[in-house]
């Protein structure tokens, strides 16, 4: 499936003066998408923040639902959306019927309707929905994953799938459902045990910049997320390397940086099962319009596990992933 790779919602909010009310009204921390629970006292809506690709959705790795907008939906982020009306559709039977992805026809899908979406920031997202692609044991109403239903029914090869993100403006970016395309990738695929079967989440061994290490000093969990789109970690890590790396918040609540700054800062490493894996300044700086803002996001979510960390599409741009349900492991090769 090709993928279609456009402005964050993000930047979207910052070209329409809204970022900072955004901010203000909705506590954003990016943690309760992965822990709602423990993040409840903390704040009360979910962000959507990320796109890939048509109803155009999300393909996210760290959500296990199918859900778009419906014709029921009234709220005002709605309305520039495509909605989905099952008065007009000869297969929807309550639960669905057929479901077309990249040519794959898979049938008895369930998903969501929204019927309500609240906050206007949701307005400017050029998506419609979300297509969840984690494990089933995290989707909402005991509903089959999109990819669990493809497996289960014959539609692909192997129990597993690969993500592409180029670093294309907006194309050549794909993801391969039961399959791996080498003609993507350098060297060989690094396998990395699954740690907890709910998110594509795995241990990260240390998390370096300059050779000196800044967090994750004994080991930490961290989340394959390509519905997320930037690098996130506790809020106190996050801010030591948003001081070493010189970035500052501004009045619309991003973190600028001197886009020179790209020339001379280091890569920020992350070591996974005894792999070295390099961020460098051009990926984890962000530049949009002549200036530009760190790809670094903190969240303030306390977990049984430790620290943890989100590697979002800045991570995923550089290392062509394999998410295997058949191992229950993560394939992660440089981008050819």
């Amino acid at each position: 499936v090709s993928l279609t790779r456009k402005k964050s919602l993000r930047q979207n909010l910052i070209e329409n003066g809204k970022l900072k009310d955004f901010l203000q009204n909705h506590q954003y921390n990016i943690g309760s998408k992965y822990f709602p629970s423990e993040a409840a006292t903390l704040m009360s809506d979910e962000p959507l923040q990320n796109y890939l690709d048509d109803f155009t959705v999300i393909f996210d790795t760290g959500s296990a639902n199918l859900w778009v907008p419906s014709i029921y939906c009234s709220s005002y982020a709605c309305t520039n959306h495509h909605r989905f009306n099952p008065q007009e559709s000869s297969t929807f039977q309550g639960t669905g019927k057929t479901l077309s992805v990249g040519g794959i026809s898979d049938t008895n899908q369930i998903f969501g309707l929204s019927e309500t979406e609240p906050g206007s920031f949701l307005y400017y997202a050029p998506f419609d929905g979300i297509l969840g692609l984690a494990y089933p044991s995290i989707s909402s109403s005991g509903a089959t994953p999109v990819f669990d239903n493809m497996w289960n029914q014959g539609l692909v090869s192997q129990d597993l799938f690969s993500v592409y993100l180029s670093k294309d403006d907006e194309s050549g970016s794909v993801v391969q459902f039961g399959g791996i395309d080498s003609s993507y990738y350098k060297g060989t695929l690094n396998w990395v045990p699954i740690s907890v079967e709910g998110y594509w989440q795995i241990t990260v061994d240390s998390i370096t910049m300059g050779g000196k290490p800044i967090a994750c000093s004994n080991g930490c969990q961290a989340i394959v997320d390509t519905g997320t789109s930037l690098l996130a970690g506790p809020t106190n890590a996050i801010a030591n390397i948003q001081s070493y790396i010189g970035a500052s918040e501004t009045s619309y609540g991003s973190m600028a940086i001197s886009c020179s700054s790209i020339n001379s800062l280091p890569d920020i490493v992350f070591t996974i099962n005894g792999i070295q894996y390099p961020v460098p300044p051009t990926a984890y700086i962000l530049q949009s319009q002549g200036s530009c803002s760190s790809g670094f996001q903190g969240m303030n979510i306390p977990t049984a596990s430790g620290e943890l960390w989100i590697l979002g599409d800045i991570f995923i741009r550089q290392y062509y992933t394999v998410f295997d349900r058949a191992n229950n492991q993560v394939g992660l090769a440089p981008v050819a």
